[in-house]
């Protein structure tokens, strides 16, 4: 088979499924349409509609684009079968039905930002950073019936350094995620369309997997009665978005969020329980169950984010308040 003899639909919405959708075009694939989310109301009354970062790329460089609201919708599962796509790449998108993966010839594959069987779900990159991994890495996959759990394909590894947040982590794998692709196409084509591949459970041994659910708000709330490590972790797999959060109180129980976006590691001994704010040498710290954790970085609610000198500048009797 040659490259030319494949005929691909892209899916995908945000930013990082671009650099994938880029390197595709790039290298000269035949792709025969986009597959993306509706355009979301965006301003003060939502009478905005603001396209897919994927949409936009895909409009730039003339690709057709097809945006259902419902991924079972017989109009748009006809609309998709008209471009006789024999192979259909994933990035970054939704759940799709058994109708559309199953559909090409050479089946559905999907890029995934984690070292398969681990971290399945949306949100693998937050949960690596926020577990303490030293490597995460991408997955290639063929889509079956259930979520994140199809024969790999291939796999490369990304090493997570300890001082780096989830931004970076992102920004690694958005474009180690467009080489794997490359790569798995490149199988593809050498195998005439398919590949040799592998089932998770012949991967997954005796280790306990680790699952990547859908980020909430609640999700980011900061628990301060654990170690200074788990905190730390915590936020860097958070920063800069969605950001790790806690509750600022005063002296008589007045209450307003704090954004954390960046923190330091330290040796110190806690002081008082966790949640207790601790001024030294004009640093911030916070009392976790064993350390104290330096905050570097930082953002009331309403307020600009700032760091922390900036902060102590302008709160007085800081020390008086605690977080929970």
């Amino acid at each position: 088979m040659n490259k030319e003899d494949l005929r691909i639909v892209f899916m995908g919405t945000p930013e990082f499924a671009v650099e994938t959708l880029k390197a595709l075009v790039e290298s000269q694939y035949h792709v025969v349409a986009v597959v993306t989310q509706p355009d979301k109301p965006v301003g003060r009354h939502g009478s905005v509609l603001q396209p897919s970062a994927v949409k936009q790329y895909a409009l730039e460089h003339g690709l057709p684009v097809l945006q259902p609201e419902k991924m079972k919708d017989p109009e748009f599962i006809e609309a998709l079968r008209s471009y006789q796509a024999n192979l259909q790449v994933v990035v970054a998108f939704r759940m799709l039905p058994e109708d559309v993966w199953a559909m090409p010839e050479y089946g559905t594959f999907n890029v995934h930002a984690a070292l398969l069987p681990q971290y399945r779900g949306a949100a693998p990159i937050n949960w690596a950073v926020i577990n303490g991994e030293t490597e995460t890495g991408v997955t290639t996959f063929f889509l079956d019936h259930n979520i994140d759990t199809g024969r790999i394909i291939e796999q490369m590894s990304f090493p997570i350094p300890d001082d780096a947040n989830v931004e970076y982590v992102y920004d690694g794998l958005m474009y180690l995620g467009a080489r794997i692709c490359l790569s798995t196409l490149q199988k593809i084509v050498d195998a005439d369309g398919y590949p040799a591949s592998i089932a998770q459970g012949e991967m997954a041994g005796e280790q306990r997997l680790k699952s990547a659910p859908k980020i909430f708000k609640d999700t980011c709330r900061i628990e301060w009665m654990q170690s200074a490590k788990r905190v730390y972790d915590f936020v860097r797999g958070l920063s800069p978005y969605p950001g790790a959060w806690t509750t600022l109180v005063d002296e008589v129980g007045r209450e307003v969020v704090l954004k954390i976006f960046r923190t330091t590691k330290t040796q110190q001994p806690a002081q008082g329980g966790g949640g207790r704010l601790v001024v030294s040498d004009r640093r911030l710290y916070i009392s976790c169950s064993d350390c104290l954790l330096q905050v570097d970085e930082l953002q009331l609610a309403g307020k600009k984010r700032m760091d922390a000198q900036a902060f102590l500048n302008g709160m007085k009797d800081i020390e008086k308040y605690s977080v929970r």
